[in-house]
């Protein structure tokens, strides 16, 4: 039993027989004479338990309770189990205690067997609770606290706290999932996490409210030069971390737009500070991404719940954002079959022609240098193609090319530019490639 107790009593004979009784189970022992003194103690201190004797004088055990409860609420820490102890047999001062919130309530003389094991059920059941509170309250991808505890804890911290509400939100995140894959998502998404625990204070509140979207309280953050320096190095940061995982040319415009809503806006209220982060990060998805905006009053549109037109542009422009990247999209399996289906259900329903072609890739040279050969036909591809065409990487060498709205002679010129373009890459003596094609029509 490897605890920390810490025990509190005026009578030196008892706290010798509780230090004594403890060490030979090998608990660390702190013993203290008054309540103040466990007060001061536990500045700097966390034990596992505490053993309070009621019977003291100037402050008695119920008076150092309540002290204690008080100190761990302004510190914003757990409470630490709290066993009474006293030489009286009475059950009015036991029920007395317990209806304060002690843990357990315990005589004197001790007896050793009772004790001990009095003080591991009390610990035991306590982590357990703290346990399946941390797991309630706790994102298991990321670490940080979920939507709704994080919110509890904002709102608490919003009523006394001068700073800054900020929602962070990662550009073009959707098309990690969609090129990559989603284990490849979640990889950046824990990433990002460490990006943002490595540029936080102690103090500072971050929850993960849902996707790859993220919120943030800094206490005492209300200048700008603050904000910005936060949004460039989190930025930077994070396209680093985009790099080693994905590769330097992974070719997607990552970032992190943040909406700031600060106390010094005239408000300290959760929901509406929420409310103006939220507007200010909408302007800079509409502006280029990839920074801050602080919401002004006076400059910055806040829709409400009657403004449907405003609401509806906006949530077109996030779910649709694909950011600044040209040509086709290079599609993991699930987002190319969904794709797949809706342009056959469309063309079966409105008529048209789309076709279909499969692309293989061979080559006398194996290992890293074939790949990055067949990486480089993907990039060619994808840069070739429309915005509107699809591509899947079907196995290491083979791509799935879907063309809608195609003709099967303009499908013919196509083929013709993909080739020519890859006559310029430098890989075309070195790689031979096959193709079939076909037409999927409906009239």
């Amino acid at each position: 039993m490897d605890y920390w107790i810490v025990v509190v009593d005026d009578e030196p004979l008892s706290l010798t027989n509780a230090k004594n009784l403890l060490r030979a189970e090998n608990m660390r022992v702190s013993c203290l004479k008054s309540g103040s003194d466990l007060l001061v103690f536990m500045e700097n201190h966390t034990p596992d338990l505490i053993l309070l004797d009621i019977l003291m004088p100037d402050m008695d055990g119920f008076e150092t309770y309540r002290a204690l409860r008080r100190f761990e609420e302004e510190q914003g820490r757990n409470h630490i189990p709290v066993i009474f102890v006293t030489g009286e047999v009475s059950s009015d001062t036991e029920r007395r205690g317990l209806t304060a919130g002690a843990s357990d309530y315990i005589h004197k003389p001790f007896d050793k067997d009772v004790l001990i094991k009095r003080i591991n059920n009390t610990i035991v059941n306590r982590k357990t609770i703290e346990s399946l509170t941390e797991e309630a309250s706790i994102d298991k991808l990321t670490g940080f606290l979920n939507k709704v505890s994080g919110t509890e804890k904002v709102t608490d911290i919003c009523r006394g706290s001068s700073g800054s509400l900020m929602i962070l939100d990662l550009d073009n995140f959707k098309l990690v999932n969609d090129i990559f894959g989603h284990d490849m998502g979640d990889r950046i998404l824990v990433a990002f996490s460490d990006v943002v625990r490595r540029n936080v204070r102690q103090g500072d509140v971050v929850c993960r409210i849902g996707g790859d979207e993220f919120m943030a309280f800094f206490p005492g953050i209300t200048e700008e030069e603050s904000v910005s320096s936060l949004s460039d190095r989190l930025n930077a940061d994070l396209l680093k971390e985009a790099a080693s995982l994905m590769g330097e040319d992974h070719g997607i415009p990552l970032g992190i737009s943040i909406g700031v809503a600060m106390e010094s806006a005239g408000v300290n209220d959760f929901q509406l500070m929420f409310q103006y982060a939220d507007s200010a990060l909408y302007e800079v998805k509409r502006n280029g991404k990839h920074g801050y905006m602080i919401f002004d009053p006076e400059t910055t549109e806040v829709s409400t719940e009657e403004d449907l037109g405003a609401e509806l542009s906006k949530v077109i422009r996030i779910v649709s954002e694909r950011g600044d990247a040209k040509g086709a999209m290079l599609l993991g399996q699930e987002a190319f079959s969904w794709n797949y289906r809706f342009i056959e259900r469309f063309l079966t329903r409105y008529g048209g022609s789309a076709a279909r072609i499969l692309f293989s890739l061979t080559s006398d040279e194996k290992g890293p240098i074939f790949s990055e050969m067949v990486s480089e036909f993907g990039r060619s591809l994808s840069q070739t193609l429309r915005r509107t065409d699809i591509i899947l990487q079907w196995q290491q060498s083979r791509f799935l090319v879907v063309l809608p709205l195609y003709s099967e002679k303009e499908t013919i010129k196509v083929i013709d530019r993909i080739m020519n373009s890859w006559k310029d890459s430098g890989y075309a003596e070195r790689v031979s490639i096959k193709y079939t094609a076909s037409q999927f029509e409906r009239g």
